[in-house]
């Protein structure tokens, strides 16, 4: 097989951070981690916390420091949501990995290599309840020669019987700054210009995640080459841009419904996510300051309602008219519902 040439690898991959201590904003987590690597006994563990945050890397991290590229693949039994991960696995593929018994070696070329193995479970919160409870005694049984990582996003997916068994760490969302560094980092690195209104950008239609970030500075760079401003992020990023977003919120300003109707229209004729003109129409009520909170209250309601609608395949012109029409209502103090 020919070597992968660097140009064509993911920047994801690419700048993976390799050791725990690399891992970006999550002090906490690494701080306790580093303690763990250097004595190199660790319990079952549960990272959670929003996408792109650096979970799976820190898993990976501590698993290829402790075993080495040698022991890994012997030591190392990953389990992805694309994977089966039903009853069936966890009675057969995993209790029969978590089983076998593991020579005590002592460090080699650096590496602490404890006398376990570890199990890593990404996304297991997508976990069946039946899979979950199947591993509660696999765990206790085999605690002394395998610990288990279990990775989610919603901690609440996880029974608590599972949860109680693992040492918890929450990963906080990236801050402007750290993902500021980040990007800047890279940049430098691929040799691409990014002035400081499209750093800003990439960072607020990123949310926190840094995965999201890197591979929206990736496609911009294919597309638009080493010089990429703010218009070049939106524009691949799938965010609709701000004047739309405005001009629908005007529209309902006015409390004329035909002109509510016009940049609806526009909305629709463009191809524009509903789902993300609400998100991004959310942001704008929430931060308007000569909104009453009770008005911002009955406009939230609706949107959620609406979202609900849209995931269930409703109709999108009639759920952003919908929205648009009780967004209008509210602002301009007319009755909440309509009389006939």
């Amino acid at each position: 097989m020919a070597p992968l040439v660097p140009s064509s690898q993911p920047w994801v991959e690419k700048y993976r951070p390799r050791q725990v201590k690399d891992v970006a904003h999550q002090e906490e987590v690494v701080r306790v981690l580093t303690n763990t690597l250097e004595t190199a006994n660790c319990p079952h563990m549960l990272f959670y916390g929003p996408p792109g945050t650096g979970k799976t890397t820190t898993a990976l991290a501590i698993a290829h420091q402790l075993f080495g590229p040698e022991l890994y693949r012997s030591r190392v039994l990953e389990l992805n949501a694309s994977d089966d991960r039903g009853i069936n696995v966890v009675r057969t593929k995993i209790k029969n990995f978590a089983g076998v018994q593991v020579s005590i070696s002592a460090a080699r070329q650096g590496y602490p290599c404890p006398p376990f193995k570890i199990i890593i479970l990404d996304e297991a919160d997508s976990m069946t309840e039946d899979a979950q409870n199947a591993l509660r005694r696999t765990m206790e049984t085999h605690s002394k020669v395998t610990r288990f990582f279990f990775i989610c996003n919603y901690i609440s997916r996880i029974i608590e019987p599972l949860a109680s068994r693992c040492a918890k760490f929450r990963f906080k969302s990236l801050s402007e700054e750290v993902m500021s560094s980040r990007i800047l980092h890279i940049c430098k690195e691929e040799d691409l210009n990014l002035d400081q209104e499209a750093l800003s950008t990439l960072s607020s239609i990123s949310q926190g995640d840094l995965r999201r970030a890197i591979t929206y500075l990736q496609s911009a760079a294919r597309l638009f080459g080493s010089s990429i401003s703010a218009k070049d992020l939106i524009s691949v990023s799938g965010v609709i841009p701000q004047d739309v977003v405005q001009a629908l919120f005007a529209a309902c300003k006015t409390g004329e419904f035909d002109l509510a109707n016009k940049e609806v229209n526009n909305v629709i004729a463009e191809g524009y996510p509903v789902s993300q003109m609400l998100s991004q129409l959310f942001d704008i009520v929430i931060n308007s300051d000569d909104i009453s909170d009770e008005k911002k209250a009955r406009i939230c309601k609706r949107m959620g309602e609406t979202d609900k609608c849209l995931i269930d395949g409703a109709d999108e012109y009639l759920q952003l008219m919908d929205v648009a029409s009780h967004t209008m209502r509210a602002l301009c103090n007319m009755p909440q519902e309509l009389q006939f």
